[in-house]
């Protein structure tokens, strides 16, 4: 049975990225893969979403693939469908949760203070996805909300405003399981399908976990 947190702490380091034509994603997802990256977010975003994750999976069946923004029950559905290594939502809905456990496909839902904290893990959540992490306060704010669960030993997953100068100060918390930035996918370079930039700048971001 696939763990979640296990498959987030041998990644460590997720490419959030919103989905254009699939074919422009499998080129940037060889692009990330050459530059040492082996985990992408691919959110709901899009009507390519699902095509762009069997797209990848196919050409790159070692790529961890998260499927972001998983809002409702069939979302969840499809993204397994796809072939997601697991499924992510920016908020806490218990249909969904529910939904995912129903299906198989593991799920982390996202929160942003105690009470969702409370709700996911109830329902029997143990990796959550903090969200907005930056927004909400940064490192500080996880260490002060991830404190009084501690002992139920949940897993995180920080999203939203971490970029490649606060990586580092993520990862080397114990109850980080591994972060996520769309910085590793700057707009301008996949519109300009600059792959050797994607890949250099993967390259420049390992070498900082290193």
């Amino acid at each position: 049975m696939l763990i979640l947190s296990d498959l987030w702490r041998t990644v460590r380091l997720f490419a959030v990225v919103t989905p254009a034509d699939p074919a422009t994603m499998v080129a940037l997802a060889e692009a990330l893969f050459a530059g040492g990256i082996r985990g992408m977010e691919i959110t709901f975003r899009s009507e390519h979403t699902a095509d762009t994750i069997r797209q990848i999976k196919n050409r790159l069946p070692e790529m961890i693939l998260g499927a972001g923004t998983v809002l409702t029950p069939d979302q969840a559905a499809t993204a397994q469908d796809a072939g997601a290594d697991f499924a992510v939502a920016p908020g806490c809905r218990l249909a969904v949760i529910e939904a995912a456990q129903t299906i198989g496909i593991p799920f982390a839902p996202g929160v942003a203070t105690p009470s969702e904290v409370e709700t996911a893990l109830a329902a029997g959540c143990r990796c959550l996805k903090l969200f907005p992490a930056e927004l909400l306060g940064g490192l500080p704010y996880l260490q002060a909300i991830s404190a009084p669960y501690a002992h139920l030993d949940p897993h995180w997953l920080p999203l939203g405003g971490i970029d490649l100068q606060k990586i580092g100060e993520y990862l080397i918390q114990p109850e980080v399981a591994a972060v996520g930035g769309s910085f590793l996918a700057p707009a301008h370079l996949v519109q300009n399908r600059d792959w050797n930039g994607i890949t250099e700048l993967a390259k420049k971001t390992m070498a900082t976990l290193s």
